[in-house]
């Protein structure tokens, strides 16, 4: 069974690196690694594939950035070229980046069937280019693999057959697990003179929050109020500090005391930050799932998520943005104290175990339908 994993953006790689481990269990699986070139910069991108020990993949699309239609054009002429190639019997995606929809649809139109991780997260709201992704990939898929409960419920309410449908837990923690137990590898507290619980991390890279000048400017007012009660990291996607410096906006955040702004970071040392913080402020989907693994409170600079599971079972908080609301939840975790979360029950099937779970539903899905 030939199966092609298709990697893009860096949150790709931690879903995508358990797979290929358990792949080398199976003797009957020959798996190839595909990496689009989604957002494609060596430095963010190859320390993730030392880290995590992931091969050089076997094809590179080198597909750079650009605007939805052009990278998903992109992607599908020149994925179309490696099916054509290589002609697997799977084509397995994850996440919700504009590659794993178009990968989708030229796999579906060429008669390759296609496994989504990560299926079923909805945040019902189509303004959104995530969820058209989600919605799309998930609609035309062969197998799909939900990281909870409410990911079933999702597909169901729109339609999908139940016999499609596989809940196997959330493959970002197998990663995270692993990593978790080399943070102490990790030199980033000492190398920036904080303590354990003593900071809060801060990451935020999606267009609604740093591509609007007020939105962003209302951002860097909550830091620097914040501050003043407790010391801030933020490693810098290239999007926020692009618009920063085009709004004016980054010198004023460079003069912002006990504000540690970061070159973005490997996973190693993006683990111990969020493992030893005191709280996380971030517009990430994926920080979401792992602050709940992980027992740190998170506040969700949202309107919605797609990960409504981290907020009814885990330590998440959706508090919008608006610079009142944000610094309200901030006054009143600082005012809680440091409370040890780290040993309340995860969701199920958040267990480290996922990867084993996803190539078994492979496998026994190809045994049904005579590969």
């Amino acid at each position: 069974m030939k199966i092609i994993n298709v990697a893009s953006a860096r949150p790709n790689f931690m879903k995508v690196a358990p797979l290929l481990e358990e792949y080398k269990h199976h003797e009957s699986i020959e798996a190839q690694l595909l990496h689009t070139g989604q957002h494609y910069d060596y430095e963010m991108s190859k320390i993730f594939f030392d880290e995590l020990g992931i091969p050089e993949p076997d094809h590179h699309l080198g597909v750079g950035s650009g605007t939805h239609a052009e990278q998903t054009a992109k992607v599908m002429v020149e994925f179309e070229r490696v099916l054509e190639k290589e002609r697997p019997d799977w084509v397995v995606v994850v996440g919700d980046v504009n590659p794993t929809m178009a990968c989708t649809i030229v796999s579906k139109k060429m008669g390759v069937r296609v496994a989504h991780v990560e299926a079923g997260l909805r945040s019902y709201d189509r303004n959104m280019p995530e969820e058209i992704n989600r919605v799309l990939t998930d609609s035309i898929a062969d197998l799909l693999l939900t990281p909870s409960i409410d990911g079933n419920m999702n597909l169901i309410k729109e339609g999908i057959p139940e016999e499609k449908i596989r809940f196997v837990g959330n493959i970002m923690i197998d990663t995270l697990f692993t990593m978790r137990k080399r943070s102490g590898e990790s030199m980033i507290l000492s190398d920036l003179g904080i303590a354990r619980k003593g900071y809060a991390l801060v990451t935020l890279h999606r267009p609604s929050n740093v591509d609007q000048e007020s939105t962003l400017s209302s951002f860097v007012e909550i830091l620097n109020h914040t501050s003043g009660d407790l010391p801030l990291v933020w490693p810098v996607h290239p999007r926020s500090k692009s618009r920063a410096e085009q709004f004016g906006l980054w010198e004023r955040l460079k003069d912002i005391e006990n504000l540690h702004l970061l070159e973005p970071v490997g996973y190693l040392d993006n683990v111990s930050l969020m493992h030893n913080a005191r709280l996380v402020l971030t517009d990430s989907g994926g920080i979401q799932e792992e602050t709940t693994a992980l027992g740190v409170p998170c506040l969700t600079a949202r309107e919605n998520t797609e990960r409504p599971i981290t907020i009814t079972e885990g330590t998440n908080t959706l508090v919008g943005t608006d610079k009142e609301n944000i610094l309200k939840h901030i006054k009143k975790h600082l005012q809680n104290g440091v409370t040890d979360t780290q040993e309340l029950p995860k969701p199920l099937y958040w267990d480290g175990k996922t990867a084993k779970r996803i190539v078994s539903a492979i496998m026994a899905f190809g045994r049904a339908d005579g590969l």
